[in-house]
């Protein structure tokens, strides 16, 4: 099973940096950091729901699903 992290693509596409992110989101940048690069083992969805609110996004936009 492999989660895809596509958070940079989403930021890339609103033109938002990780620190704007970081601040709008209220998570420090060393958690959005490993968010980001798909190092995360868990999200709230508190977390989720807030990141798809900044990014006017949804959860599917940010997280993919790819068979091994």
């Amino acid at each position: 099973m492999a989660i895809i992290v596509n958070l940079d693509v989403m930021m890339a596409k609103r033109k938002m940096s990780l620190n704007e992110l970081s601040e709008k989101v209220g998570l420090t940048l060393s958690n959005l950091s490993i968010l980001k690069t798909g190092k995360a083992k868990a999200i709230r969805f508190s977390t989720l729901d807030t990141i798809c609110k900044v990014l006017e996004c949804q959860p599917a936009d940010i997280l993919e699903y790819k068979e091994d």
